[in-house]
């Protein structure tokens, strides 16, 4: 018969593990508290399971749903991901001001072409374009609704994503906060402060866009609120 261990104490190997920094945040909402900080760095740790877990089914969506929008309006001689023409491809430039160098001219496609060309490279060109869309981060699908791309993407194609009348800079925007949130919980940052439930109703508003039952799926299955419910 098998015991489980007893919990460790909050000893130097918690800093050494989180570093002074990462475990003074908690400690610092725990007002020194170091069982309560440990129990908010635990809780901090579920929450972003559940956040990533709620963020994952949207960025499936979008990403399926951008490249089904693609698949209707693309008609290039070659497919949308690897013809030269595209407009996840084509050279689109625009002026960057700021740095050192001051303004300049920056293509604003060069990362979605090198991620698209990486994928290729993994899976060849023979691969299947789901296989290479798949592989496609959120990092890259987000910035499709962007300003600079209402021109080439947006008004051509991807507003067919979206119900008629859908205001690309408001979907910009709340996709945008969601993909801030996303990276903040892959990397284990502290939610403590995030504004979860205003960001969960704007993951709620976007999947309603891409499909009302989905946004009810992802409703139904989330554990953000009870969690949030539940802070030590």
């Amino acid at each position: 018969m098998t015991h489980a261990s007893p919990a460790p104490g909050t000893g130097p190997w918690v800093e050494t593990w989180l570093s002074p920094a990462r475990f003074g945040v908690y400690l610092n909402e725990a007002g020194g508290d170091r069982t309560r900080a440990l129990e908010l760095y635990r809780w901090n740790s579920e929450l972003s399971c559940a956040v990533l877990h709620d963020l994952g089914h949207l960025e499936v969506a979008l990403r399926n749903a951008y490249a089904a929008a693609l698949d209707a309006t693309w008609s290039g001689a070659g497919h949308w991901l690897d013809d030269p023409a595209s407009p996840l491809r084509a050279p689109l430039m625009r002026t960057k001001r700021g740095g050192p160098r001051g303004p300049r001219q920056v293509d604003i496609n060069d990362k979605p072409r090198k991620a698209i060309d990486a994928a290729r490279s993994r899976y060849g060109m023979q691969a299947p374009p789901g296989k290479i869309i798949a592989d496609l981060s959120l990092g890259l699908w987000r910035y499709l609704s962007s300003s600079a791309h209402e021109k080439t993407l947006w008004v051509p194609h991807l507003h067919h994503a979206f119900p008629p009348g859908t205001n690309r800079g408001q979907v910009d925007r709340k996709i945008g906060d969601l993909h801030g949130l996303r990276n903040r919980a892959a990397h284990w940052e502290p939610l403590l402060t995030a504004p979860l439930t205003r960001r969960m109703g704007d993951l709620a508003w976007v999947a309603g866009l891409l499909g009302p039952e989905l946004a009810s799926f992802i409703q139904h299955h989330s554990e953000v609120s009870a969690l949030l419910a539940k802070r030590p």
